[in-house]
């Protein structure tokens, strides 16, 4: 938080009493009293519960695997002990062992996992040979990582599951409710087509629902995660000879 919170907050206690459904806030914090703080004016100015965007890139060559996760963990456990409404923690795909990480959290207290954070690498412009920190809008390629966790995490961690990153259509939606995402989430779709876009995403995933004569989301979710599909090892390794095999170039 280098930038001065007030506006957020102000925009953020406004939301909270200007629609009927929970505000999430995204916290990004430096110093571990900064986490704290701006966590108990977030809570003060109505959100329903925070989500911790812990964007660290562990660039120095002596920090160690171990070191990450326990900042993780610390940041966690401060902002709980500060504020009551729940937490949740976006997670970036770079941990050597995910699952791990994911229980370590739920018992330190975390009550959501959003998967996955989406680090911003920079470019270089060969003209000018310098770093171009530009940002690029995620696609629904991307879908495929925090696919594959969350439908091997559903019905297996006690943790709500929110899915981040790919969603461009109602497709990805599905996709990832099915897998068992108790939530998605969506920046990059509302930033190019504007938030009008919404209705489309909801619109078709209630068309979807209705094609198929289902009334509900828990219907779906988790249907296709790993405890609930025929072929389990579809989520890991072994499928991947078959992948290979099975690949059909574009014409």
């Amino acid at each position: 938080y280098g930038l001065d919170p007030q506006p957020y907050l102000e925009t953020l206690h406004q939301a909270s009493q200007s629609v009927n459904i929970p505000i999430v806030a995204s916290l990004n914090g430096i110093t571990d009293q900064g986490w704290v703080q701006y966590a108990r004016q977030i809570e003060e100015a109505g959100a329903a519960a925070i989500e911790l965007n812990i964007y660290f890139i562990p660039a120095s060559l002596e920090t160690q695997g171990r070191e990450v996760e326990d900042r993780y963990l610390s940041i966690l456990r401060a902002v709980k002990q500060a504020v009551k409404i729940p937490v949740a923690v976006k997670l970036g795909p770079c941990f050597s062992a995910i699952g791990s990480m994911v229980v370590r959290l739920i018992d330190a207290g975390a009550d959501g996992l959003v998967l996955f954070n989406r680090f911003y690498e920079p470019d270089i412009d060969l003209t000018q040979l310098t770093l171009l920190p530009n940002l690029e809008l995620s696609t629904s390629a991307e879908i495929r990582l925090p696919l594959l966790w969350i439908g091997l995490l559903s019905g297996r961690v006690a943790a709500s599951l929110a899915a981040s990153t790919g969603v461009e259509s109602s497709d990805e939606v599905m996709k990832y409710l099915l897998a068992g995402a108790d939530v998605v989430m969506t920046t990059s779709a509302l930033l190019r087509h504007g938030v009008g876009h919404m209705k489309v995403l909801v619109g078709g995933l209630n068309r979807w629902l209705a094609e198929r004569d289902l009334t509900t989301l828990d219907s779906v979710r988790g249907r296709m995660n790993q405890l609930n599909i025929a072929d389990a090892t579809a989520f890991a390794r072994a499928n991947y000879i078959r992948v290979l095999q099975g690949y059909q170039p574009h014409s």
